[in-house]
């Protein structure tokens, strides 16, 4: 298994997207300094897929893309728009066979939702 990792700016406002918006759980959290929020190095996960999230400015630079391999792009669309998530793909059914869309976060970072 890989589990791809994204930095971030700020791991609160990181948080708050990934887990509160997208529906992904933290599972752990790692700070520098347990007093300040950032850095921190979290693992979260959605539906049995697991992304990493740091802050530690040696883990990266942000702008990265993930891709994701869910069930049913079109519900995950679905869920997004009620939440007032932007879109910045809507679902698309690529020529190579697979139905993708994306999100990007506050840093950049663009998440792809694949459906093979």
């Amino acid at each position: 298994m890989a589990i791809p990792l994204v930095h971030v700016s700020n791991a609160a406002a990181a948080e708050e997207f990934y887990c509160k918006r997208l529906g992904f759980r933290r599972e752990f959290a790692h700070r520098a300094n347990e007093a300040m929020p950032d850095p921190c190095y979290m693992g979260i996960t959605r539906d049995g897929i697991w992304m990493h999230v740091s802050s530690f400015s040696g883990d990266g630079v942000s702008g990265g893309v993930v891709n994701l391999i869910v069930e049913n792009v079109d519900a995950l669309h679905a869920e997004f728009v009620a939440k007032g998530i932007p879109i910045a793909v809507k679902p698309v059914d690529q020529t190579w066979g697979t139905r993708e869309m994306y999100v990007k976060d506050a840093d950049g970072n663009s998440i792809w939702f694949i459906q093979p």
